[in-house]
């Protein structure tokens, strides 16, 4: 057949088919309005960034937050060569900048400047009113890249509505100082997102390891999150090889969709 479902009823602008017209809501509305459809083989991509203050750090070639731009800007670019719609959502505590999903080279065009550049005007983080309200603008079904660190608490319950309603891949921003602390003495530490500091005395070997352990308990729970809710997981670290880790995702997503 044609490919085509169902996606809304409008009302009618000048240049659209005719051919399209609902007769019926447009005789109740007393002006004309059309039936729209999409292609059934167009996907619709959605990139929800964090660009909180934590998404900042970082000791290797990158910083968490470069690492997340980078892929989002690879997977716009992709979609936008196989013709999907793809749209953006930036978030921090707030919903700092919501694109929806279109396609085009100058909605990508858009899309890349804003992923690139973009600053956020709060330093904090709210995952659940980010799931929350990406859920409620997009209704139907979607492919969402979720990029942060997921360092934050009480998003669970809105991870899961949001893997129930879309195809949802968590893509993970860590760096390795974030799991193991040299023997570095006294340092001075300063939460990004709040502002507080912390004097933690690294040359402690009990204090090194229960900062490892608290970190991998971390991991393991969000992991289990995502595999609980059939959630996708990619870890891009700020080593310089997350676009290794999308190539390997695609990858296994190839051999499950041929092998079913």
């Amino acid at each position: 057949g044609a490919g085509l479902s169902f996606e809304e009823v409008r009302e009618y602008q000048p240049g659209d088919d005719v051919r399209a017209i609902d007769w019926n809501v447009t005789a109740r509305a007393g002006h004309p309005f059309i039936k729209r459809f999409v292609e059934e083989r167009e996907l619709t991509i959605l990139l929800a960034v964090d660009v909180s203050a934590s998404q900042g750090f970082g000791t290797r070639q990158l910083t968490k937050r470069a690492a997340a731009a980078e892929l989002a800007a690879l997977l716009a670019l992709c979609a936008a060569s196989n013709n999907d719609r793809v749209g953006l959502l930036a978030f921090s505590s707030e919903v700092e900048r919501y694109v929806p999903p279109n396609k085009g080279p100058r909605h990508v065009l858009r899309l890349l400047r804003d992923i690139l550049a973009f600053e956020a005007a709060h330093p904090g983080t709210d995952l659940a009113g980010a799931l929350d309200y990406l859920n409620k603008v997009q209704r139907r079904r979607a492919v969402v890249f979720l990029m942060s660190d997921f360092a934050g608490e009480g998003f669970d319950a809105a991870f899961r509505r949001a893997a129930r309603k879309h195809d949802l891949v968590a893509v993970r921003t860590s760096d390795p100082r974030e799991r193991d602390w040299p023997a570095a003495g006294l340092v001075r530490l300063q939460d990004a997102e709040t502002g507080r500091l912390l004097l933690v005395d690294t040359g402690s070997r009990r204090v090194r390891a229960e900062f490892a352990a608290a970190a991998r308990l971390r991991d393991e729970a969000f992991a289990k999150l995502a595999r609980g809710c059939q959630a996708d997981l990619i870890e891009a670290g700020t080593d310089g090889d997350h676009f290794d880790a999308l190539l390997n995702f695609f990858r296994k997503r190839d051999r499950r969709r041929r092998h079913g």
